[in-house]
């Protein structure tokens, strides 16, 4: 069993931030602790309790800058759309640097995704075809166990990042990593050890702007 960060309950919660500049290329990640995060992961509900998910754990460097040439592509495409450009540039003073900060720290990981000692690819059984209607109740069968072991990795003292830009690719590294066509791909977490433990709660706006009661 690996030793965990002295973390209440708040404060893993509030402090599970996603990790880019700080992330250790160079310190290597036991398979051991790894596993032990993706045992508590597994503990996530599911719709049904089905437990359709799978977990594609890449170590291998020639595959790891396969996909991280892959997420670089799709990044560079993103952060020119007008998509990028509306998420970094509105707000106050304060949120426009606060977005500055973030697509600082995105194009930093876009370049070196390659060079993460782990890359954790979510996924989950589901047709070919996804639902044209509301798919939430596909995605909700995995997000919550990708957020979970996430928040299993912080309390082992490793760092992640919730990614997604290499679905634009992800025939590609189905093929590349063996994935059958049934098997579709929701997220992918870059995950390493980081470099200090400074991490607190971020800016969030005022819940009374986003709470509704009874009502809009």
């Amino acid at each position: 069993m690996t030793d965990l960060l002295p973390l209440d309950p708040d404060q893993l919660l509030s402090t599970t931030r996603s990790v880019r500049k700080r992330l250790d290329f160079d310190k290597p990640v036991p398979m051991d602790v790894l596993r032990d995060a993706l045992e508590v992961a597994l503990q996530a509900p599911s719709g049904s309790n089905q437990q359709g998910w799978h977990w594609i754990v890449v170590t291998d460097p020639d595959k790891r800058k396969q996909i991280g040439d892959y997420y670089a592509d799709s990044f560079n495409g993103y952060r020119n759309s007008p998509q990028y450009a509306t998420n970094h540039a509105s707000g106050d003073a304060d949120r426009q640097a606060t977005q500055g900060r973030v697509a600082s720290s995105a194009e930093y990981l876009a370049e070196r995704m390659g060079d993460v000692p782990v890359l954790v690819i979510g996924a989950l059984t589901a047709s070919a075809d996804l639902p044209a209607a509301n798919q939430a109740g596909l995605w909700g069968s995995l997000l919550p166990a990708a957020w979970s072991l996430q928040l299993a990795l912080r309390a082992r003292g490793l760092g992640s990042a919730w990614t997604t830009l290499h679905l634009k690719y992800e025939k590609e590294i189905s093929q590349l990593l063996g994935i059958p066509d049934d098997v579709r791909q929701g997220v992918l977490l870059p995950v390493a050890y980081y470099t200090g433990d400074t991490f607190k709660p971020a800016p969030r706006q005022p819940l009374d702007e986003v709470l509704h009661v009874d009502g809009w």
